[in-house]
C-alpha cells in the first residue's frame, strides 16, 4: 500500500508540471466583470474537453491546459452573445482576458460541449457525463463524483455539508424524495443532469417571503432516450459460502413520461445487503413536515419501541432480505396531481456480541460487567401513502396527504453476564400510525399571501417484553424489589405495555409584502395532543400461571394507567428586511401552555404563558458564498413514559418510575454557518457551528440496587444547565482531475444527573477528522485514498475513558479495454484505548464485471465481499450511566456470480 499511495504521488506530481495555466478576466463591452460567465477548453487534436471554469465576483476564471497544444476557447454568458477562439498554448503560463457582447441576433456560436457545471441564481446544473468515468451503475457514483456533493455513512445525501431533505426525477417526487433509495437503485445511465435545488421551496407561492437556507432538493433530468420508455435493470446471483448458498434478486424498473411515472424496486438476498433497514423505516418521514416546527414548542411524543439491535454498517452475522417498493405519480390534467408509494420489508438477522461495560458510581466491586449475546431478529415492515394536489391557477394551491404505516418485529436473544448469568430474553411489538395532512395556499394579490397547514397523527405502539433469569441468586435483590416469588426454578418476567397517541397541528400564516424589500408574516396555530400509557408488570410461575406482584418501590405500583394531555395555542410575529447584502428576519411568538396528567385518581396541571423570540440574519458575501447566523429559543415538552409513576420494565437490568410533576425545559439554540462554491479556485468549503443551552431538562436519578449493576431510576428537572456544541467542516479542491478535501467534525456535550444519590457531571467530547483525495480520470484507473481519525472521550462521574479508532481506506476502480470495470475497496481498522490496542480488523471487497460496451443490454459480474475473512468489528458507546466497548461479529468472506439485464 506504500508503494501504490508513492506511485500515486508520483503520478500526480508529473501530471502537475505538465500543465500551464491560462488566467484572465471575462468582461462585457463596457469593461465590466462579468460574474457566474462559463469557460471551457475544447483539444483540438482529441475533440475532448480538458478544461472547464466560472468566473469569480471580479470576472477572473482559470483553466489549467496542456503544454504545447491547440485550444478552442469558448466562453457563454446569459444574455451574451458566445465567444469562440483559438489559443495555443506554450511552456509558459498565459494571461489572456475575454470580451463578450450583447446578443441582439439570432446568430450564434454553437457549443460543441455542455458546461460540467452551470450555476443560476441558488440553482447548479451538473452535467453527469463531464463527471462520468465510465464505472457508474447507479445514481450514488454518479454523486460521488461531483464537487461539493457527498453520500454520509447513512447513505444520505449531503450538499453544503447539509441533508438533501427531497429528490426528484423530472420534478417528480421519488419516493417521496428519499435520497436513498434513489441513490441506491436509480442506473446510472438514465442521468443526464444533477440539478441542486438551493433555498428550496415546496410552495412556489412562499419562495419569495420565507427563508430556505437549510432546504436543498435535487431534481435528476434523464437521458432524452429514457423518456416515455421503460429503463431500469434486472440482476440475478448466485454463490457459495460455509454456512449456505447464496441467492441475489434485484429488479428495478422506470418509466417516466409528461402525464405520469412509474417506478419498482425489488430485492431479495440472502448476503447482507440490506435495501432497507429497520433504521430506514423509522426515518422514512414520508415527506411529513411538522407545521409547529418553527413556533418554538419542541413537543415529544416519545419513542416506545423495543429493545432492538440495530445493525452496524448494515453488517450483521446473518442477513435475509426480502424488499418490494413502487412508487407513482399521475396528472390527469395540468392542474392536477395524483402520486404515491407501497414499500414492504422483511429482515431475518442473526447478531452476535461481546461487550465490556463500565457503570457510573456502580457498587463497590461490581463496577465492570462482561456480556455476551446471540440474537435473533424478524423485521416486517410496511407504509402505504396516497397524494393529491390541485392547482388550478398560480393564485391557489390544495394539498392532501395520506401516510399509514404497520410493521411487526419479534426479537429474541441468549444473553449471558458475568453478574447476572444467562438471560433469555424475547421482545415483540406490533405498532401502527396513521398521519395525514391538509395544506391550503393562496395569493389575494401582489401583496397578500395566506398558507393553513393541519396535520393529524395517530400512532398505537405496543411493546412486550419477557425475561426468564437462571441465576437467580445474582437477581434476588432486584426481585425482592419488585415483589417475585423467590419459590419458583426461576425468575419469568414480564411487562405489556400500550401507548396511544391522538395530535394534531394546525397554523395559519398571512404574509404582507410591504415593499420589494420586506415583509411582515403572522402566525396563528395550536397543538393538541393526548397520549393514553398502560403497562403492567407480571410474573409467570412454573405452574404457568400468571400473577402481578407488589413491589416495595415505586409506592407499591407496578401498572400505570395515565392520560396525558397537552395544548398549545400560539401567535407569532416575524419581520422580514433585506438591506444591501444582508436579510434580517427578527420574531417572536407568544404561546399559552396547557398540560396535565391523570393518573391514580389525582390530576397533575401545568399552565403558563411564554414569549419566544428568534433570529435570523443572511450574509449574502458573494452569488456563492454566505454566512447564515441563527438564533432560536424553544420549549421542550416529554412524553406521557416519563409521568407514569407506576415501576416500568425497561428490560431486565433497567426499572423505571416517571413522575408526575415534571415541568417544561428552556432551550437557546445559537447557530452559524458559512458556505462558498469557487468555481475560479475550484474550491468548496463549508462551517458549521452550534451551541445549545437547555436550562430544567428532564435527567434522571438512579440507583443500583445493592450487589448488582441494576439500577432504578426517575426523572426530575434538573437545576442545572445542560449544554452540548459542535463543529463541523469541510474544505475541499479540485486541481484538474484531482480532488482533495478534508473534514472535521467535533461534538462535546455535559449534562448532569444523580447517581446513588451522589451528583455526577457527564461529559462526552467525541472529534472526528477525514482526509480525502481522489481521482476523476477518463481513462485511468480512478483512486480514493481517505483517511480518519476518531477520538471518543468520555467522562462520567468519576470514570473516565478514552478510545481511539484509526482507519485508513482506499477504494480504485478501473475501466479496463472498454469492456471490463474492475473495483475494489480496503480499509483498515484500529481500535485502542490509552493504554493499548484493543482490536485491529480489515476488510476487502472487490469486484470484476464484463459488458462488450455500454449499449450492450447484458453485463456479468464476479463479485466477492469480505475476501479476508474478517470475523468481528469493534466499537465504543457512552449512556448517562456507563460506558461500554463492543465487540460485534459479521458476516464470513462471500463470493458471487451476478447477471445484470439492462432494459
Amino acid at each position: 500500500m506504500k508503494n501504490f499511495i508513492i506511485l500515486i504521488t508520483l503520478s500526480i506530481s508529473i501530471a502537475g508540471f505538465s500543465q500551464v495555466k491560462l488566467e484572465g478576466v471575462i468582461k462585457d463591452s463596457l469593461g465590466n466583470p462579468l460574474e457566474l460567465a462559463n469557460v471551457i477548453a475544447i483539444n483540438k487534436a482529441t475533440k475532448s474537453l480538458d478544461s472547464y471554469g466560472i468566473t469569480n465576483d471580479k470576472g477572473q476564471f482559470r483553466l489549467d491546459l496542456k503544454k504545447n497544444t491547440t485550444y478552442t476557447i469558448q466562453a457563454s454568458y446569459i444574455g451574451m452573445k458566445s465567444l469562440n477562439e483559438v489559443l495555443e498554448t506554450s511552456e509558459e503560463n498565459i494571461n489572456q482576458d475575454f470580451t463578450l457582447f450583447a446578443d441582439n441576433s439570432l446568430d450564434e456560436v454553437e457549443l460543441v460541449y455542455e458546461m460540467p457545471v452551470t450555476i443560476s441564481g441558488d440553482t447548479l446544473v451538473y452535467n453527469a457525463d463531464s463527471f462520468n468515468t465510465g464505472t457508474e451503475r447507479k445514481l450514488e457514483d454518479v454523486l460521488k463524483n461531483l464537487p461539493g456533493v457527498e453520500i454520509n455513512d447513512d447513505g444520505q445525501v449531503e450538499v453544503e455539508g447539509k441533508v438533501v431533505n427531497k429528490l426528484m426525477v423530472e420534478g417528480k417526487d421519488f419516493f417521496d424524495g428519499d435520497t436513498k433509495l434513489a441513490t441506491k437503485n436509480i442506473p446510472s445511465s438514465a442521468v443526464d443532469k444533477v440539478q441542486v435545488l438551493k433555498n428550496y421551496s415546496e410552495v412556489s407561492q412562499l419562495g419569495g417571503v420565507t427563508n430556505n437556507q437549510d432546504n436543498i432538493a435535487i431534481n435528476i433530468k434523464l437521458k432524452e432516450g429514457k423518456k416515455n420508455f421503460w429503463f431500469g435493470n434486472i440482476t440475478a446471483g448466485a454463490g457459495d459460502s460455509e454456512a449456505n448458498s447464496l441467492y441475489l434478486v434485484q429488479p428495478k424498473l422506470f418509466y417516466y413520461s409528461p402525464e405520469y411515472s412509474v417506478n419498482f424496486i425489488g430485492d431479495i438476498n440472502n448476503i447482507g445487503e440490506v435495501a432497507f433497514s429497520r433504521r430506514d423505516y423509522f426515518n422514512f418521514s414520508g415527506g411529513f413536515r411538522s407545521p409547529s416546527r418553527s413556533s418554538g414548542t419542541n413537543l415529544s411524543l416519545g419513542n416506545n419501541d423495543i429493545g432492538f439491535l440495530l445493525l452496524q454498517n448494515n453488517r450483521a452475522k446473518d442477513i435475509h432480505t426480502k424488499f418490494g417498493a413502487a412508487n407513482f405519480s399521475w396528472s390527469p390534467k395540468k392542474t392536477l396531481d395524483i402520486g404515491g408509494f407501497a414499500i414492504f420489508s422483511n429482515s431475518k438477522n442473526e447478531l452476535q456480541e461481546n461487550r465490556s461495560v463500565q457503570y457510573t458510581d456502580a457498587p463497590a466491586g461490581l463496577a465492570d460487567e462482561d456480556t455476551q449475546s446471540n440474537t435473533s431478529q424478524n423485521n416486517d415492515l410496511g407504509m402505504l401513502k396516497l397524494t393529491t394536489k390541485y392547482q388550478p391557477n398560480a393564485n391557489n394551491q390544495l394539498e392532501y396527504e395520506a401516510l399509514g404505516n404497520l410493521s411487526k418485529s419479534t426479537q429474541d436473544q441468549r444473553f449471558n453476564s458475568s453478574l447476572n448469568g444467562a438471560i433469555d430474553q424475547l421482545e415483540t411489538t406490533n405498532p401502527f400510525s396513521f398521519n395525514q395532512s391538509l395544506n391550503y395556499y393562496y395569493t389575494l394579490n401582489e401583496t397578500n399571501i395566506f398558507a393553513f397547514e393541519a396535520q393529524h397523527l395517530i400512532k398505537d405502539e405496543d411493546p412486550f417484553y419477557n425475561a426468564i433469569l437462571e441465576d437467580k441468586a445474582n437477581y434476588e435483590g432486584t426481585a425482592n424489589s419488585l415483589g417475585l416469588d423467590g419459590a419458583q426454578l426461576d425468575y419469568n418476567l414480564g411487562q405489556e405495555k400500550r401507548v396511544q397517541s391522538n395530535q394534531v397541528d394546525a397554523k395559519l400564516d398571512y404574509w404582507n409584502i410591504l415593499n420589494k424589500k420586506s415583509n411582515i408574516n403572522l402566525t396563528l396555530g395550536t397543538i393538541l395532543s393526548h397520549q393514553q400509557f398502560d403497562s403492567h408488570i407480571f410474573q409467570f410461575l412454573d405452574n404457568q400461571t400468571e400473577v402481578r406482584p407488589t413491589p416495595i418501590i415505586a409506592n407499591g405500583v407496578a401498572t400505570n394507567d395515565i392520560a396525558y394531555n397537552f395544548s398549545d395555542v400560539y401567535l407569532g410575529f416575524h419581520y422580514r428586511l433585506k438591506s444591501g447584502k444582508f436579510t434580517f428576519t427578527p420574531g417572536v411568538s407568544a404561546h399559552t401552555y396547557a398540560i396535565s396528567n391523570r393518573q391514580t385518581g389525582v390530576k397533575t396541571t401545568d399552565n403558563f404563558f411564554r414569549f419566544l423570540p428568534d433570529m435570523n440574519v443572511i450574509f449574502q458575501i458573494k452569488k456563492s458564498e454566505t454566512l447564515n447566523l441563527n438564533y432560536r429559543m424553544q420549549t421542550q415538552f416529554t412524553d406521557v413514559s416519563q409521568f407514569a409513576s407506576g415501576l416500568v420494565l425497561n428490560n431486565y437490568n433497567s426499572l423505571f418510575s416517571g413522575s408526575p410533576d415534571l415541568q417544561s425545559a428552556l432551550s437557546h439554540n445559537l447557530n452559524l454557518s458559512y458556505y462558498s462554491f469557487n468555481m475560479f479556485n475550484y474550491t468548496n468549503v463549508f462551517a458549521n457551528i452550534n451551541y445549545n443551552k437547555s436550562i430544567d431538562n428532564v435527567r434522571k436519578v438512579s440507583q443500583f440496587v445493592p450487589g448488582s449493576v441494576i439500577r432504578v431510576s426517575t426523572p426530575f428537572n434538573s437545576n442545572f444547565a445542560d449544554e452540548s456544541l459542535s463543529a463541523n467542516g469541510r474544505f475541499q479542491r479540485t486541481f484538474g482531475k484531482l480532488r482533495a478535501s478534508v473534514r472535521a467534525n467535533l461534538n462535546y456535550s455535559k449534562f448532569n444527573q444523580f447517581v446513588q444519590d451522589r451528583p455526577s457531571v457527564n461529559e462526552s467530547f467525541s472529534q472526528t477528522y477525514r482526509a480525502q483525495f481522489r481521482t476523476n480520470f477518463r481513462t485511468a484507473p480512478n483512486v480514493d485514498l481517505s483517511y480518519r481519525y476518531s477520538i471518543q472521550d468520555n467522562n462520567l462521574g468519576p470514570n473516565s475513558t478514552k478510545f481511539f479508532t484509526k482507519s485508513p481506506s482506499i477504494e480504485v476502480d478501473a475501466l479496463i479495454l472498454k469492456s471490463f470495470t474492475f473495483k475494489t475497496d480496503y480499509s483498515y481498522n484500529d481500535f485502542s484505548d490509552e493504554d493499548r490496542t484493543i482490536n485491529t480488523y480489515e476488510f476487502w471487497n472487490a469486484s470484476l464485471s464484463y459488458r462488450k460496451d455500454e449499449d450492450s443490454k447484458f453485463e456479468y459480474e464476479i463479485k466477492a465481499t469480505n475476501l479476508l475473512d474478517t470475523r468481528s468489528q469493534n466499537q465504543s458507546s457512552a449512556s448517562n450511566i456507563a460506558v461500554s466497548a463492543t465487540e460485534y461479529f459479521i458476516q464470513p468472506r462471500y463470493v458471487t456470480f451476478r447477471v445484470r439485464y439492462e432494459l
